[in-house]
């Protein structure tokens, strides 16, 4: 992992996961800013899997286990998906309260991931 485009994407699922809260729980349904804010995390995401798999060979080697750090990335993947079509489908308030939920869970995961990437080991 690099560390810079971690908290650039942790930052952006944050930000993203406030937004769909706030609206959802001002009574917003899904709409082009909150999926394109869950979008914009899923498309890191990809780019995150891009260098997961690109970084070992250039000399970016984990240190912890990379078995529980796929399971995070994998999992991280398919939450915005997951949320994305759910909201395109139940169009209500809620559905934008769980978009907000799902970017802020990316974000915990992308952490852990980093920590997972850069443990020390013991």
């Amino acid at each position: 992992m690099i560390e810079w485009f971690t908290y650039l994407q942790l930052t952006v699922a944050v930000l993203g996961g406030v937004l769909c809260l706030v609206l959802g729980l001002l009574g917003r349904k899904p709409n082009d800013l909150t999926l394109g804010a869950v979008a914009l995390v899923e498309l890191l995401l990809i780019v995150q899997l891009v260098v997961a798999l690109i970084a070992p060979a250039v000399g970016n080697q984990p240190t912890g286990s990379l078995l529980e750090f796929y399971t995070y990335l994998i999992s991280a993947l398919l939450l915005p998906l997951a949320a994305g079509f759910w909201a395109l489908i139940e169009r209500s308030r809620w559905s934008t309260v769980i978009l907000g939920v799902v970017c802020l869970s990316v974000g915990v995961m992308v952490y852990r991931m980093l920590q997972i990437w850069t443990a020390t080991a013991a």
